[in-house]
């Protein structure tokens, strides 16, 4: 077993351990600041997988960008962090079924592994063309984005203090 094999166990084994604490934790913000741990830790599994261009994007935009954003939303709404907000749902069953038809899944294709139809194609280094193709061809559906997250945080923040005013 190689380095590489047990740094990506070890950061398999974090990210899932994050994932759980994102599913499993009481407090809504604790269940933020583990989903920012999972996404740095599959951010970590695709610089292995030689991914550095999505393992920068993960970084910019679920940790920076999206986490952020859903932590303003859960500190300006002041329904979260009211004392009777359920956090179980009667879903619970049906949701360990499917999650245990997954790993069933997963499993049966770790152990007999699904025949390759073709061979896998070779790449040479994308994340320079990606990074010129972002800022020439697709400058208009990036910015149209950044925008759609402003509105949501602006929107967020209006519906929070017309909540606040009401009480």
């Amino acid at each position: 077993m190689t380095v590489t094999h047990v740094v990506f166990f070890l950061m398999a084994a974090f990210t899932v351990g994050a994932s759980l604490l994102v599913v499993l934790a009481k407090n809504i913000v604790h269940c933020a600041i583990a989903l920012v741990f999972a996404f740095f830790g599959v951010a970590a599994l695709f610089v292995l997988l030689d991914a550095e261009f999505l393992a920068a994007a993960q970084v910019l935009l679920y940790v920076g960008g999206i986490t952020i954003l859903l932590l303003f939303a859960i500190m300006l709404t002041s329904r979260i962090s009211a004392g009777g907000v359920k956090i179980m749902n009667e879903q619970v069953g049906i949701a360990a079924v499917v999650v245990l038809a997954i790993v069933g899944l997963l499993t049966y294709a770790n152990l007999k592994g699904f025949p390759a139809l073709v061979p896998p194609l070779t790449m040479s280094d994308n994340t320079a063309s990606i990074g010129k193709l972002l800022l020439t061809t697709y400058v208009l559906p990036f910015e149209v984005v950044s925008l759609l997250l402003l509105a949501a945080m602006v929107g967020a923040i209006i519906l929070a203090r017309r909540e606040r005013g009401k009480d």
